[in-house]
């Protein structure tokens, strides 16, 4: 342990010293109550600048790959979804509604979808096509999506990851150029892709996803439904104390209580 403090503490004094760690909250609550301070040490524009980058490259190596948007009508149908829950996001932060909010179709078996900083996002057919979603399984999915960029999960992993010594250093990130801008989109994607969200972040966007649909005017007990399918597709997965998210009981017990506490929403959008 002491060990590793050594090693960190240098990291430790440039972040206090440079930009100083800042304790936010990213969002309002909403009707769900979501209400938790986090610790940055690196600024929002820093992470939606990588994350632009990172976004743009990848769109262009699926376009290079012939995975993009291979069908008009799928592309159409989510990004009508995606418009409807991106006018709702002013409910938990006022900037929200005008971020430059991209949603495209990939190509893959991967039941996956994801949105990065800024808005930046992207759903997979083996998800969309492979579970064969509703419109309102699928405004769950891009719901939860949304919510982890609305509190800055991203960010707030990124930020753990320079206090930890196990991602770039401060002092590069901050200069946001050259070798230092490319050790930043890395970790950017790293959190973004490769490793697990934790279970605070996947309930937190659980809870602010059902919200959004409501809102949207999708109905939010779909999020069963749609765990439900995920469920069927993960047999074997680990109990959850030996997981970073949720077992699918508890998710769905939750997501079945937050569901229920915006109905109310969900009835008055559709009137």
């Amino acid at each position: 342990m002491s060990l590793m403090f050594r090693r960190v503490l240098p990291v430790l004094l440039v972040a206090l010293t440079s930009v100083a760690c800042q304790t936010v909250q990213t969002t309002h609550g909403g009707a769900v109550g979501v209400q938790r301070s986090q610790l940055m040490m690196v600024s929002a524009q820093e992470v939606e600048q990588a994350s632009r980058q990172q976004y743009d490259e990848m769109m262009a190596e699926a376009r290079k790959n012939k995975i993009l948007n291979r069908d008009a009508a799928s592309v159409q149908r989510v990004r009508r979804i995606v418009a409807r829950l991106a006018q709702q996001s002013g409910v938990f932060r006022a900037d929200a509604p005008a971020w430059q909010w991209e949603v495209n179709v990939l190509s893959s078996k991967e039941l996956n979808a994801w949105c990065m900083a800024g808005g930046k996002m992207a759903i997979y057919t083996g998800l969309l096509d492979g579970l064969k979603l509703s419109d309102d399984e699928i405004a769950a999915v891009m719901g939860h999506e949304i919510a982890h960029a609305l509190r800055e999960h991203a960010r707030e992993r990124v930020s753990k990851s320079m206090a930890t010594g196990l991602g770039i250093s401060v002092a590069g990130a901050l200069l946001g150029v050259g070798q230092a801008g490319q050790d930043l989109m890395g970790t950017v994607a790293k959190v973004s892709f490769e490793l697990p969200n934790s279970r605070e972040h996947e309930t937190e966007a659980d809870r602010i996803g059902v919200e959004l649909a409501a809102r949207a005017g999708y109905d939010p007990r779909a999020a069963l439904s749609l765990w439900t399918k995920m469920a069927s597709q993960s047999a074997g997965a680990p109990p959850q104390w030996l997981s970073t998210h949720p077992s699918h009981t508890s998710r769905q017990r939750d997501l079945a209580a937050y569901a229920e506490r915006v109905m109310p929403l969900y009835q008055a959008a559709r009137r």
